[in-house]
């Protein structure tokens, strides 16, 4: 079909009195016609733009435009209109909510409106009638302040058919503007503050993030398109990093242990998708044990772990030095594993019908369910949308029935279910094994909706059922909607820990390659205490675990929950400490404070050469009294230069590095991505499975988006 008989065609069906609604269904027609006939024939492409810059203006928004602006000049609606019109559709076919002043009237028609997605069908739009002033590009222009709510909305445009439009790119832009100059200035701003987000299905991203545009924060101007982003809804924990503190004065560090590694691929997700990550995503001890360490571990499970420490210089500041705290558990052997009895709790909510969500979550539990053995149960809950048991307790041998539950799974709706947070954990207790894992594992994208009406409220659900020797498990998937900060407090009260899964391969090493970890605990509630000795020491910095810190009595007190470690894990800690005598010291002596230090310095006259004195307690599984192990540092855990040191305990210091200078902690301002490269290049070793490869494919990656 040629331009001219669409013309003719559309002259008739739409005269110049037609109703404003039949323009509009008019116009998304025409662009798909034009938009046609210029793929298929490049030698129609300028009769399109051409009839785009003329026959639009005069023929379908004229009357529209005779209506309503006749404030603005015939000049600047020949300019604007024709570029508000084309902006219009590419926003409404991305689903962007666009503000109404025109005040246009009629709905869609039900056959047009079926064929359309939700997210199109009832948004609203706007007509700028300014044109550009001066030499603003048309993002400036277009893209204006929130508007006031009107009474009367107008259905966006019709979505049309993203395989038949053109890509809306700078010779576009230029062709409705007559300023290229202007276009390239308005892309290149766009693509600068706006980079693609990882995780966004690719019908729902613009070929050039026009989208993304902030809008002006200037008062509200009448007639102006306003471009309104969805708030980022993704939470963190606010938790500012660790200060420095005087052995002085609070020569006592007391943390509780983590084992969690969602910050580590949610910061990989981020920096693969094109932007720096969020600093409050960045929990440097979850990116330090990350990865698998060959710590030397305890030769039996009647003391489950050994520690190991390092003293090193600081490679980030030649005057202060790294003591680097690595504890080993016990490794049980796979003929030995308990029994398991786990509970998936699933969100199926609309929002899971992403490729990286559901899918992804179906595929992870089938690699989890190919690990277990036959004699271990798994049952399957579901809420919102469909709420309720999907699979009662089933033993693993009867696996295909397992695998067909799972991927009969379908996400929608959004309404969770009454209780079923309550139904979860009934179904773990109806299949309760003595000695066993019993585990719930809460699969999400961070709709928590199960039930409670308050996070309180879940969190105390989940503490009252640990002590029923129920733990809990939480995995997060996707973006846009993750709630990590009570991910990490639900998992913490509920003796378990937090992942984020954003890929098959991430699936594979945290539910299958470290399900031993993951699934079978060795000991429960394990804290941490190093005191440091003031004599040697003058000021120390603990790397990470922000969240994680504990009172100094706590440590001994039993009924504090901290953290657990399973089967074969690894914990990593280092401080940052300063000698005494050090030109880094920060903080002045005490003038007060001679006295007080007599009967310290004669207390340590036995414990001279230590530096510090490391405590850890635990409680084995079903036992309520904790045991201690200790190990004091002296100067035979000292290495003289970096190079020394072992090459696992580099590795983990370029991470710790890496991590506080995506959190901006000002320690590591001075040194450069390039040095955190070169040092875990140069300390990474045997990598069977590739993670300290990536690891330093993202610290490239940061170094060149930093340089934007």
């Amino acid at each position: 079909m040629t331009v001219d008989k669409e013309l003719e065609k559309l002259s008739r069906l739409t005269p110049p009195a037609a109703t404003p609604e039949a323009r509009a269904r008019a116009l998304a027609a025409a662009m798909q016609a034009f938009d046609t006939a210029e793929n298929n024939a490049p030698a129609a492409q300028g009769n399109a733009k051409g009839w785009r810059q003329s026959s639009i203006i005069n023929w379908i928004w004229s009357p529209i435009m005779n209506k309503k602006f006749l404030a603005g000049s015939a000049l600047a609606t020949l300019l604007v209109i024709p570029a508000a019109g084309y902006l219009t559709i590419e926003l409404t076919r991305n689903g962007s909510p666009i503000v109404d002043q025109t005040e246009i009237a009629g709905d869609l028609s039900k056959s047009e409106a079926s064929k359309q997605p939700a997210a199109t069908v009832g948004q609203p739009v706007t007509i700028a009638p300014q044109a550009p002033a001066g030499n603003a590009s048309l993002a400036e222009q277009s893209v204006a302040d929130a508007q006031a709510p009107q009474d009367k909305v107008a259905p966006a445009l019709a979505k049309p058919d993203s395989s038949q439009t053109s890509e809306f790119d700078a010779n576009d832009i230029a062709a409705l503007t007559n300023k290229p100059e202007g276009a390239a200035a308005a892309l290149g701003a766009a693509k600068r503050s706006a980079p693609a987000a990882p995780g966004i299905a690719p019908q729902r991203q613009l070929a050039e993030p026009m989208a993304a545009i902030a809008p002006s924060p200037a008062p509200p101007a009448e007639g102006r398109v306003q471009i309104q982003l969805d708030p980022d809804r993704e939470r963190f924990a606010n938790a500012a990093a660790n200060p420095i503190k005087s052995v002085a004065t609070d020569p006592v560090s007391t943390f509780s242990a983590d084992v969690d590694s969602a910050s580590y691929a949610f910061v990989r997700r981020s920096l693969t998708g094109g932007a720096m990550p969020d600093p409050l995503s960045v929990r440097v001890e979850e990116m330090i044990n990350y990865f698998p360490y060959d710590w030397p571990g305890p030769d039996n499970a009647e003391q489950p772990f050994k520690a190991t420490v390092t003293v090193m210089p600081t490679p980030w500041n030649h005057d202060t030095e790294l003591m680097h705290v690595a504890i080993k558990g016990y490794d049980i052997a796979p003929a030995t594993t308990p029994h398991a009895n786990l509970v998936f709790l699933i969100d199926v909510s609309g929002s899971m019908d992403e490729p990286d969500k559901l899918p992804l979550l179906k595929s992870a539990f089938r690699l989890l369910v190919n690990r277990l053995k036959p004699d271990d149960t798994v049952s399957i809950v579901t809420y919102a949308g469909n709420a309720g048991t999907v699979l009662t307790p089933t033993r693993v041998a009867e696996k295909s029935k397992i695998l067909s539950a799972i991927d009969r799974l379908e996400a929608g709706g959004s309404t969770g279910g009454a209780e079923v947070i309550e139904v979860a954990y009934d179904l773990a207790k109806q299949g309760f094994v003595k000695d066993g894992v019993n585990r719930v594992m809460l699969a999400t994208d961070g709709d928590f909706n199960v039930g409670p009406s308050s996070d309180e409220d879940l969190k105390r659900i989940i503490e009252e059922r640990r002590k029923d020797g129920i733990f809990l498990t939480v995995l997060g998937f996707g973006r846009g909607n993750l709630n990590d900060s009570l991910m990490q407090t639900l998992a913490q009260n509920g003796n378990g820990s937090a992942a984020y899964i954003d890929t098959l391969a991430e699936a594979q090493k945290t539910l299958v390659e470290e399900a031993g970890s993951t699934l079978f605990p060795i000991a429960s509630d394990v804290k941490f205490q190093v005191e440091f000795n003031p004599e040697r020491i003058a000021e120390y910095r603990l790397i990470g675990y922000e969240t994680r810190a504990l009172k100094r009595e706590d440590f001994n007190n039993d009924r504090v929950d901290a953290g657990d470690i399973g089967s074969g894990h690894s914990v990593t800690a280092i401080y940052e400490i300063t000698p005494k005598g050090s030109p880094a010291v920060m903080n002045d002596d005490l003038r007060y404070g001679a006295a007080d230090k007599a009967p310290a310095a004669a207390a340590d006259s036995a414990h001279h050469g230590e530096l510090a004195f490391v405590k850890m307690r635990y409680k084995k599984p079903g036992e309520d009294k904790s045991a201690l192990i200790t190990t004091p540092v002296d100067h035979n855990n000292a290495v003289t230069t970096l190079d020394a040191a072992p090459q696992d305990v580099r590795f983990s210091v370029a991470v710790a590095a890496f991590g506080q200078k995506l959190s901006h902690v000002a320690a590591v301002d001075t040194y450069s991505y390039q040095a955190i490269a070169d040092l875990a290049a140069a300390s990474r070793g045997t990598d069977a499975f590739g993670y300290r490869s990536d690891f330093l494919g993202l610290v490239r990656l940061a170094d060149g988006l930093s340089q934007r």
